[in-house]
């Protein structure tokens, strides 16, 4: 596909300038430029990452499949959450945000291939984990008028899947609500650091 348009350049985890910082999204510095040319679009991603606690592949290495598709084999869509590294210097979820990708692309400018992801933000709700269940607490970030709060990301910041579990509060869940829809109806998530031994130990 093809376009004529001045769009915000990709976040670098080797820039952090020119990226977001956890405590606010809306306010990370910008740069726009002038791209005309090709975008390439891609269904899913892998993710590949060191993870010695889980028994699973070769030396610890762990492959994950990422996916943001409007339909996954013919049934509902697929746009997946994951972890990005925002704030190197800190641990645990002080030093990743959580964010839902809603598109995989790449393209080239001025001689550098750019891989990138078009993500939608969640911020946390506290600065500690959640007493009872001992999870972050996250919710999407909106801006002003209520809209996602939107970013594009290079790949080399996004470390792996994350899973977020809905807090359901006291309210009926419609009988046919369908997990895939789950992300898009409730609007309030703990981070399970239970799903993995790396989930647990990333995501204190």
């Amino acid at each position: 596909m093809h376009y004529n348009a001045v769009c915000v350049s990709p976040v670098s985890p080797h820039n952090p300038d020119s990226g977001s910082d956890s405590g606010s999204h809306s306010s990370a510095p910008q740069t726009l430029l002038n791209f005309r040319g090709t975008i390439d679009i891609y269904p899913s991603a892998q993710a590949i990452f060191y993870a010695p606690s889980d028994l699973c592949g070769t030396g610890g290495m762990r492959k994950e499949l990422i996916r943001a598709v409007p339909s996954w084999f013919n049934g509902p869509a697929r746009y997946n959450t994951v972890f990005v590294e925002t704030a190197p210097d800190e641990n645990g979820m002080l030093a990743l945000d959580a964010a839902r990708i809603r598109l995989f692309f790449s393209l080239e400018f001025r001689g550098t291939v750019y891989p990138c992801a078009l993500v939608h933000w969640y911020q946390r709700i506290d600065d500690v984990p959640d007493d009872t269940t001992g999870m972050w607490v996250v919710q999407p970030e909106v801006d002003e008028n209520d809209r996602p709060l939107a970013a594009i990301l290079h790949l080399d910041t996004i470390l792996r899947a994350s899973h977020l579990i809905p807090i359901f509060g006291t309210t009926t869940v419609p009988r046919g609500l369908s997990p895939a829809h789950s992300l898009d109806i409730f609007r309030a998530f703990y981070v399970n650091k239970f799903v993995d031994h790396h989930a647990f130990e990333i995501a204190f």
